[in-house]
């Protein structure tokens, strides 16, 4: 069976405590997609607070990068406002698993009770995306508002908030393009998109949720950085989050951006996504 990250890196603290430990450290924490520049700062870190606090027991100084990867880990708790309007904009590149992401928190919001949830197909260009989006709104028992192949992604959010709104509170969940090839033509629409969603949710009750394949790593992070710029990104929700992921990426993006992660999604099927949990994350991430 394959080793998980966790038991690898844990399997480092069996090692003498001296320079090369701090070195071989890094490189793990490299190994699992927290950036080198990161990874250097924590280790650097790590040795100085050993060094002063004369640390050398290895469960303490695992304890010790516990505390200091927390810092930068972000949670959030993220749930709509049941008396009110609010739109979630759906961000993220295509393959990340944006689609699914949608339909897997338009299942579990409706499990929770909340009926009046509306699904806008406003990934326009793939054609794919608009099918996609409708067989999950029947397997989900979910309203899906869509237009044409091409049409305006705008117009789409508008005519989802109006089909919720007649219908009392609610939650709109729209699923954008995430074409980074073509970034200015990307960056003109979600920010016309960003515009409509903006005036069409109650106040404070519009979110942009970018979805992010923890499996990709620093890929993961440049894209959350461009997202960011092009529209403000409130919280993320990282999909393919299991076992194999090393899922280090959520320490990068919490230091270097400052996000915070509302959801882990952890399999195929629409049950598995939970809210994020920073602590067990990082002790899955360290094999604790």
């Amino acid at each position: 069976m394959k080793k998980s990250f966790g038991e690898k890196f844990k399997s480092l603290f069996s090692k003498k405590i001296d320079e090369e430990f701090f070195e071989n450290l890094t490189d793990m924490l490299v190994e699992g997609d927290v950036g080198a520049k990161t990874a250097f700062l924590l280790a650097d870190e790590l040795e100085q607070i050993c060094r002063k606090e004369k640390i050398d027991d290895q469960n303490q100084i695992l304890l010790k990068l516990k505390e200091l990867l927390l810092q930068h880990v972000k949670q959030i708790e993220l749930k709509p406002d049941l008396s009110k309007i609010n739109v979630w904009m759906m961000l993220g590149v295509n393959g990340v698993g944006k689609t699914t992401s949608v339909a897997k928190l338009a299942n579990m919001f409706r499990n929770q009770g909340l009926e009046n949830i509306v699904m806008a197909s406003a990934d326009t260009f793939r054609a794919a995306a608009i099918e996609q989006l409708a067989m999950h709104g029947e397997k989900v028992g979910v309203r899906v508002v869509s237009h044409q192949h091409g049409s305006d992604p705008s117009a789409v959010v508008y005519d989802a908030a109006e089909a919720l709104k007649s219908k009392g509170p609610g939650l709109v969940l729209a699923d954008t393009a995430g074409r980074l090839h073509n970034k200015e033509n990307l960056v003109r629409e979600l920010q016309k998109i960003d515009r409509t969603c903006a005036t069409k949710a109650d106040e404070g009750c519009y979110k942009k949720i970018i979805v992010i394949d923890a499996t990709t790593g620093q890929n993961a992070l440049r894209q959350a950085e461009v997202f960011n710029e092009a529209v403000g990104v409130d919280a993320i929700i990282m999909t393919k989050y299991d076992s194999t992921a090393k899922g280090g990426v959520a320490v990068s993006i919490g230091k270097e951006l400052g996000l915070p992660v509302a959801y882990v999604c952890t399999g195929e099927k629409y049950e598995n996504i939970e809210p994020f949990d920073a602590e067990k994350y990082i002790d899955e991430f360290l094999g604790l």
